[in-house]
């Protein structure tokens, strides 16, 4: 199905609690009928260090971010992925070459923050900068009420990996290339996203196209 043409380059003022006024892109509605029987995926799916640098159509993208965390049940407002206490504690980063934007699941969107190529700052590795999609896994540990800062860490690290593991199975199902990374400079990434101290960078992970 093709989208409208005027509704996928609206950009409207949104602002959220950071205080940032964000450009507010809508995502098509993700195609949730299409892809590989789970089993296939599973045994298709496997990290890849080779990336075509062909960007990713939007269609693609709104169903790998549906499929990463989107809400699956639309009377409750739960997600593809679980989380710990509902917490809804991680935020998913999307860095392309156009800017960095996050993903907002509730209105199949995306904010974006920036308009900067932070690609080659999500990772160590060099093929970071030439994938068209790095996803940044980030921790809000201030939704994380009444846990401690052991637990913190252990719950979003695991909501982290679910996350992370729809998206390789959603790349298997689909034909791309993706692997997760835990090279970060966290401390130079999280300088550049102007995050809070409790915003805390768990994972990234690359996806993209098979090189040829």
């Amino acid at each position: 199905m093709k989208f409208p043409r005027m509704f996928l380059f609206l950009v409207i003022s949104f602002s959220i609690s950071f205080g940032q006024d964000l450009k507010h892109i809508p995502l098509p509605p993700p195609q949730t009928g299409i892809g590989k029987p789970l089993m296939q995926a599973l045994k298709l799916r496997q990290s890849s260090r080779s990336f075509d640098s062909k960007p990713l159509p939007l269609q693609e993208l709104s169903n790998l971010l549906w499929a990463a965390d989107g809400i699956n049940r639309s009377e409750n407002g739960k997600r593809t992925a679980p989380s710990a206490m509902n917490w809804q504690e991680i935020d998913l980063y999307v860095m392309m070459q156009s800017g960095t934007s996050m993903y907002d699941a509730k209105s199949n969107s995306l904010l974006q923050i920036n308009e900067k190529d932070l690609r080659e700052a999500t990772g160590k590795q060099s093929f970071v900068k030439e994938a068209p999609l790095n996803l940044v896994y980030i921790a809000d540990e201030k939704r994380m009420t009444r846990a401690s800062e052991e637990d913190k860490l252990r719950w979003s690290s695991a909501d982290a990996g679910f996350i992370a593991q729809n998206v390789y199975l959603y790349c298997a199902s689909q034909g791309l290339a993706v692997v997760v990374r835990g090279m970060v400079d966290r401390e130079a990434l999280a300088k550049e996203l102007k995050l809070r101290p409790e915003q805390k960078i768990i994972l990234s992970q690359t996806v993209g196209y098979p090189k040829q």
